[in-house]
């Protein structure tokens, strides 16, 4: 079993992007700053005036943890693995899951990148794994 995300209205084109491997972030075109997870308006400056731009995929751990024990039965097999706070190379943070490496070696300030786990044929996951 696994959580897999059901794309809405305004989460679609962010799946979509990463379905093709892409990081995608939603983007004001008045005050030209992008955010994660996606809103109906821009939180900087309350603009609805939005799109979706791809990002590098490169950034920093800027907070992590080890999650130790599973929140749901379909996370029994992953444990321990690492929930961090992604600084992107663009500026925004992102929470996500760090791949590839033990938790033990996960630090903040360590590069990483964004990969991507094809979980089914409509779903892929971003991930981050750290620069070696």
């Amino acid at each position: 079993m696994a959580i897999l995300p059901v794309p809405g209205e305004l989460t679609a084109p962010y799946w979509e992007h990463a379905r093709r491997h892409e990081l995608a972030l939603q983007h004001c075109r008045s005050c030209d700053r992008s955010w994660h997870p996606p809103l109906p308006r821009c939180p900087h400056c309350h603009s609805a005036t939005l799109d979706w731009q791809r990002v590098s995929g490169r950034g920093t751990v800027y907070s992590a943890t080890v999650v130790e024990h599973p929140t749901h039965a379909a996370l029994a097999d992953r444990v321990p693995y690492v929930v961090a706070l992604v600084e992107l190379a663009e500026g925004p943070r992102v929470v996500a899951n760090i791949r590839g490496c033990a938790p033990d070696e996960v630090r903040i300030g360590q590069p990483v990148r964004v990969t991507f786990e094809d979980v089914t044929d409509e779903i892929t996951l971003p991930q981050f794994t750290v620069e070696r």
